[in-house]
């Protein structure tokens, strides 16, 4: 029988939250304006396969407006469903460590000195880690608690060839090290679904993963977004797409064996209505995470096995 996490059959973000910090916090995305190198020309020009015009921050704030507006705006929004007076501060947006540090030190720190933002997370590369950037982080989470999400995506490198990812994984395990070392945690981005992997292979990287000094998880359906190269190469090459109860097994088998004190961040991805091309079961978030829930505590993923907390 396994141990149930706030009614969840995982170690939810959540269930952290609470046990950490005692209170449930909502999550703002804010945008820096930055670019990438796998954008401006140093790695390349397109972009990852699948990343949309926004860099992965399709529900980022507008980029014109300051951090401290961003985030007034973003606790607006929050108003429909949320009561509570903590947030997190997530620059989501491009690669947000691909600046200089001085720009970077003025956006973070006008987001981790606001007084309602408890955590400052920032999602970036792991080759965009120097060590002036590391040395600032080091300073920020002198403030308050600072996480780095990596987007390793996955381990195999025909995999991370075809999504264009632009770095081999000792630069992410190197990343890693220097990041636990300033003991910042790191959640790490993992992409299901890639169209050359089959369910071993998924289930590689989480085993991977295990081995590694991380804090926390977020696991992404592949799926495709109007205008972007996976949209074009999907058109040209169709390639096969998880149905609902398909993706249900493969995070059920991602959850059974991922270690149980790595924080799941997120089960799945999901894009905006307006720019996803497929799958379109993926557009109803929350009838996809209440049927997932349901599948979770009705099929035994943990195959008899209990992990104790």
């Amino acid at each position: 029988m396994a141990v149930y996490w706030n009614g969840k059959r995982y170690y939810s973000l959540d269930a952290y939250l609470r046990q950490t910090y005692n209170e449930k916090m909502y999550k703002i995305s804010l945008n820096g304006g930055m670019t990438c190198p796998n954008r401006d020309g140093t790695l390349g020009n397109r972009g990852c396969i699948f990343c949309s015009a926004g860099g992965s921050g399709d529900f980022a704030a507008d980029r014109t407006l300051s951090v401290a507006e961003q985030i007034e705006q973003g606790k607006s929004q929050a108003l429909r469903k949320y009561s509570g007076n903590s947030y997190i501060a997530y620059f989501q947006a491009y690669t947000n460590t691909y600046a200089p540090v001085s720009h970077l030190r003025k956006l973070f720190t006008e987001a981790i000195c606001h007084p309602d933002i408890r955590i400052l997370d920032i999602a970036t590369r792991p080759d965009c880690l120097g060590s002036d950037i590391l040395h600032l982080l080091t300073e920020l989470a002198q403030i308050k608690p600072v996480w780095i999400e990596l987007g390793l995506q996955t381990i195999h490198p025909q995999s991370a060839d075809f999504i264009r990812r632009g770095y081999c994984l000792p630069v992410f395990e190197q990343a890693v090290r220097r990041l636990r070392a300033a003991h910042i945690p790191v959640i790490v981005h993992v992409v299901l679904g890639i169209p050359c992997e089959d369910m071993e292979q998924m289930l590689a990287t989480v085993r991977y993963l295990n081995t590694q000094d991380i804090q926390g998880v977020k696991f992404h359906l592949l799926h495709i977004l109007k205008d972007t190269d996976l949209a074009d190469y999907y058109q040209r090459h169709p390639f096969h797409l998880p149905d609902m109860e398909e993706y249900f097994e493969i995070i059920g088998k991602c959850i059974s064996i991922l270690r149980p004190d790595i924080v799941i961040h997120r089960l799945t991805g999901d894009g905006p209505k307006s720019l996803l091309a497929a799958p379109l079961w993926t557009g109803n978030k929350r009838q996809v995470l209440n049927q997932m829930h349901a599948y979770l505590k009705t099929h035994d993923i943990w195959q008899g096995k209990e992990f104790m907390r």
